[in-house]
């Protein structure tokens, strides 16, 4: 895996003051997008996002092990999708590249895979359009996941993305920021309710269930400063994303449980539980 690698010993505010800032952004208020490009190791953030980011590392010292272990996630769901024969993937709440992404993964078995990447943040957008400018196949649009009707209607979409046929949604730890006001299990059926048999869908999500109040708490209130918040559901809510689905091995798992990552940090605590799973519509 080609992962960014942790950094150490930098000072908080390295690097930031000859950085452009992309229209848009303040860098003051903390991004979940940038905080988890943090947890990575990535270099794409800023003061704000890298404080945050500690003070949840600080409750959950497990936390980037968490992230890596998302990571795996989502490259495991995408090479088993595409070794399905899927070629069509619409990967919501992208977030900033880090390599190999959805493309890279899914082109790498099958060439003339389509993948359509939608994002709000505009630091996501600025750097996914520069990486994606060459790559064939792919496009990027600047939208928010609460609005389905805008992604259904883009012009990239339509080019892109054939509803008649069998398609991967990806909602990759991005619900989690949706509060129950937004409708998560809505925007989610928006999506699969136009699926076809033998679709799929990829869902990670934190959970409140086998992750300690104080946690759930503490996490709570350091997304409450960012521009997003933390909201924990349960794992009947989260399985409930999955009406229609039927679920395949392992199930709605702990993400560290998802090969190969689950075979090296079975055994330690997680700190916070996240569950992950991969559902073909019936």
């Amino acid at each position: 895996m080609a992962d960014r690698q942790e950094r150490s010993g930098q000072s908080p505010d390295a690097g930031d003051q000859n950085r452009a800032v992309p229209p848009g952004v303040n860098p003051s208020i903390p991004s979940p997008a940038r905080m988890y490009d943090y947890y990575l190791g990535g270099h794409d953030n800023y003061a704000a996002d890298r404080e945050a980011a500690e003070r949840a590392l600080s409750a959950v010292p497990s936390g980037r092990t968490i992230a890596r272990a998302n990571r795996y996630f989502l490259m495991r769901a995408v090479l088993l999708m595409a070794d399905q024969g899927i070629h069509q993937f619409i990967d919501l709440g992208t977030g900033i590249p880090t390599s190999p992404n959805v493309h890279e993964l899914a082109q790498a078995i099958c060439p003339d895979a389509h993948v359509l990447y939608v994002d709000n943040d505009p630091v996501v957008t600025a750097h996914n359009r520069a990486i994606l400018a060459q790559s064939t196949g792919v496009r990027m649009i600047d939208a928010d996941i609460r609005e389905p009707g805008r992604i259904f209607d883009s012009t990239e979409f339509r080019e892109l993305i054939d509803l008649s046929q069998p398609v991967a949604v990806l909602f990759v730890a991005v619900l989690h920021f949706i509060r129950d006001s937004g409708d998560p299990q809505g925007i989610v059926r928006a999506f699969t309710s136009q699926m076809v048999t033998g679709s799929y869908l990829a869902l990670s999500h934190i959970t409140s269930d086998g992750t300690e109040p104080g946690v759930v708490t503490e996490i709570q209130n350091v997304y409450a400063r960012a521009s997003a918040p933390a909201v924990f559901r349960t794992r009947a809510e989260i399985g409930a994303f999955f009406t229609d689905f039927d679920l395949i091995h392992p199930g709605l798992a702990d993400v560290t449980q998802w090969f190969p990552y689950g075979a090296v940090i079975s055994a330690q605590p997680a700190g916070v539980r996240f569950l992950a799973g991969v559902g073909r519509k019936l």
